[in-house]
């Protein structure tokens, strides 16, 4: 199944609604970072709730980054999301395996850790940054960006995700759907949603019998009790490039540019998020250094 994310709305407008469906984005991230099974759950997870969150934005090309660090062993994630499905992120370190859990599911609690906290940052209309975060909920992901829409948010929601790993480390199914109460929402109305989430069968087993976003939604809310908006694609994007990493280098102080010239002649520098690697030769590093001085000049 292709990877996408759904909007929709309930018909009686207590509800807005948001599912997706990422196995590709996943394995995407899986297979450029290297991750084991722990870290594969940790990193997806994050991924798939930055998603829900930035596609649950109300602008075209909201961006966001989503931090969390729980001083578990995977260490801090990050994630870069933004409206038009694009999402990117790494893990701090890729190769964690541990036990499974109580209900024989990758601990991914014990991974990320309860000992810190999820951040998120947007960026306004103005091009400021907005940043707020909470502490974590369970480090099970899903929890924590409940608890951040409620606290930071002040939107009652409930978000689900869900990365199932194979044995060979390789990505199974990934999915989520995030549901947010609107103004308006009876209490019956909300009690009744707590409910049939709670009877939800668990979220990797839908995803694994091919269950669609739209599929996973109508199970929360009932057949014919949802009017469904859009749908976008989502993917593992990342914008990086030579000319971008080439800007950053001029900020870097001159001198150090010159004892790095002086050493080495070069410099070759990996994106952090999708591996990419670009090398800057003995001239291009001249121009790189001639930049920066002209700038501080000005």
């Amino acid at each position: 199944m292709k990877d996408y994310l759904v909007k929709a709305i309930t018909n009686d407008g207590m509800f807005r609604a948001y599912a997706i469906t990422s196995q590709q984005m996943v394995s995407d991230a899986q297979i450029k970072h290297d991750t084991w099974s722990a870290s594969s759950a940790a990193l997806g997870r994050t991924m798939i709730g930055s998603a829900l969150l930035a596609s649950s934005v109300d602008k075209n090309g909201a961006a966001l980054t989503v931090k969390i660090n729980g001083g578990g062993p995977v260490g801090q994630i990050l994630v870069d999301a933004d409206s038009n499905g694009h999402v990117k992120g790494y893990i701090g370190e890729p190769h964690v395996h541990l036990p499974l859990n109580k209900f024989h599911k990758i601990d991914v609690s014990k991974a990320v850790g309860v000992n810190g906290g999820l951040e998120v940052t947007k960026i306004l209309e103005n091009g400021d940054p907005y940043t707020s975060s909470v502490p974590l909920a369970s480090g099970e992901i899903g929890d924590d960006f409940t608890y951040y829409m409620a606290q930071s948010e002040q939107i009652p929601s409930a978000v689900g995700v869900s990365v199932f790993v194979n044995d060979d480390n390789s990505i199974g199914a990934a999915g989520g759907y995030l549901v947010q109460v609107l103004p308006g929402a009876s209490d019956e109305a909300i009690d009744n949603l707590t409910n049939r989430i709670k009877e939800l069968p668990m979220l990797s087993e839908l995803l694994l019998q091919n269950q669609s976003p739209e599929d996973i939604l109508n199970l929360l809310f009932g057949e014919g009790n949802l009017k469904f908006l859009t749908t976008e694609n989502v993917e593992f994007y990342c914008n990086c490039s030579k000319e971008k990493f080439r800007n950053d280098l001029v900020g870097i102080p001159v001198d150090q540019l010159k004892e790095i010239l002086d050493e080495d002649g070069k410099i070759d520098v990996v994106c952090n998020f999708c591996q990419s690697k670009y090398h800057y030769d003995k001239s291009e590093l001249e121009g790189i250094i001639a930049e920066a001085e002209s700038r501080n000049s000005n």
